[in-house]
């Protein structure tokens, strides 16, 4: 593994994964995704962020150090933006070849480093503002970095780290996407295509990963205006050094979804045990092709729910049709529901339908786990079996509403 440089004193070390992986055991990832590592070289060297402790990621940590022309031992500062294990798995035996090196991180970074690791010397907090110099090295200029604390992004603990003369933010999982990189780790050495790859991806790594989250994305991005950012290197994804204020306007983009600022088209979740639920929802779909409003359609359980809740985060609108099952709602509907609480999908302008059949009961359901998610739209639905003209006439004039909702705000 060789490195790769973003300039003549700061390296890029990285790890790709397959598509046989799950993200956090949750998050299929069949575009893979990478690990990035940095090297920042002056008098003194800095490490910044480690892998998860397994044997591809060793081996890629070991060939990249020595790529880079320096052994472990050569370390003096090792910093830890993110203490999550995929960031931070090898601490131990990287502080087994090196016990030396100062280990910084937050003051909450460093309780987690104890905590987690049984790691109690050689441990440094820095607080927001913070600066460390390691001075010129064999280029000219001292490499002077900056820390600001970023508080839950995604981690109480989590920092991002800002070397000042090549304006260089190091943000680790804040403006990261899935998607493995290869050898051609930066947004210029891509094509078109590709860099809509990627951008898809960080949708969809923002959903899964940072979503409950989004308040906090906007105070940091506060934060960062103040810094001349010339070149955003994550530790997932690409490396955006031709524009990266891209990635940075795409966050604070996916970021304001939950506030209500989110694409004007509509997302349609749909479920149905013998096709009755889905004989309402091709009326409801006339409804909204009526107003020529946009929308993706996923039928679940069949799609993954990080799909799901990527279309669902960025659409204005959303359909739940779902029949009612045992006086509830169809269980794979309900851990779609338990996912955007969790995720905290807001604001949204919502319709929900289905089917029952001796008895309806999925409302009830329905109405508890939407209580907080601040949605509202039109009167939901149900009929018994399958709809008769009534109920198809009603369901395309709610499609039609929900369409003309989305459209107005």
């Amino acid at each position: 593994m060789k490195v790769r440089s973003l300039n003549n004193y700061i390296d890029c070390i990285h790890a790709d994964f397959g598509s046989n992986e799950l993200f956090e055991g949750i998050w299929p990832i069949p575009g893979g995704v990478s690990l990035n590592s940095y090297i920042i070289k002056g008098e003194k060297t800095a490490l910044i962020d480690l892998f998860r402790d397994n044997p591809q990621t060793i081996k890629s940590m070991e060939e990249g150090i020595a790529s880079a022309g320096l052994r472990f031992a050569d370390v003096d500062y090792l910093i830890l933006n993110h203490l999550e294990p995929d960031h931070t798995g090898w601490l131990r035996e990287f502080r087994n070849r090196n016990p030396h090196a100062k280990i910084i991180s937050t003051a909450k970074g460093i309780e987690l480093i104890k905590s987690f690791h049984k790691i109690d010397s050689g441990l440094q907090a820095v607080k927001n503002g913070d600066t460390l110099d390691l001075g010129e090295g064999k280029t000219p200029g001292s490499k002077i970095l900056k820390f600001i604390e970023t508080p839950n992004i995604h981690w109480p603990e989590t920092m991002v780290t800002w070397e000042a003369a090549s304006g260089t933010l190091f943000p680790c999982d804040g403006f990261g996407s899935y998607g493995a990189i290869g050898d051609r780790i930066f947004d210029d050495e891509r094509n078109q295509t590709e860099l809509e790859f990627f951008k898809s991806e960080s949708l969809r790594y923002f959903a899964n990963i940072v979503s409950t989250f989004s308040s906090f994305v906007n105070m940091a991005a506060e934060k960062l205006t103040d810094l001349e950012i010339r070149c955003v290197a994550p530790s997932h994804g690409l490396i955006w050094r031709k524009n990266p204020q891209s990635i940075i306007d795409l966050y604070l983009r996916y970021a304001g979804y939950n506030d209500g600022i989110a694409e004007p088209e509509i997302s349609i979740i749909w479920g149905s045990m013998y096709g009755n639920t889905k004989a309402g929802l091709d009326a409801v779909i006339k409804g909204i092709n009526d107003e020529k409003v946009p929308y993706t359609i996923h039928r679940i359980p069949d799609e993954n729910i990080s799909v799901v809740l990527a279309d669902a985060f960025k659409s204005r609108g959303i359909v739940l049709a779902m029949p009612t099952y045992e006086y509830g709602m169809f269980p794979p509907m309900a851990h779609v529901m338990d996912i955007f609480r969790r995720k905290h999908i807001f604001s949204k302008k919502a319709l929900r339908i289905g089917s029952f059949g001796w008895s309806g009961g999925a409302e009830r359901e329905y109405d508890a786990a939407s209580a907080n998610l601040k949605w509202t739209g039109p009167d939901p639905v149900e009929w018994a079996g399958f709809p008769g003209r009534d109920d198809l006439e009603l369901l395309q004039k709610r499609g039609k509403e929900l369409a003309g909702m989305v459209k107005s705000e």
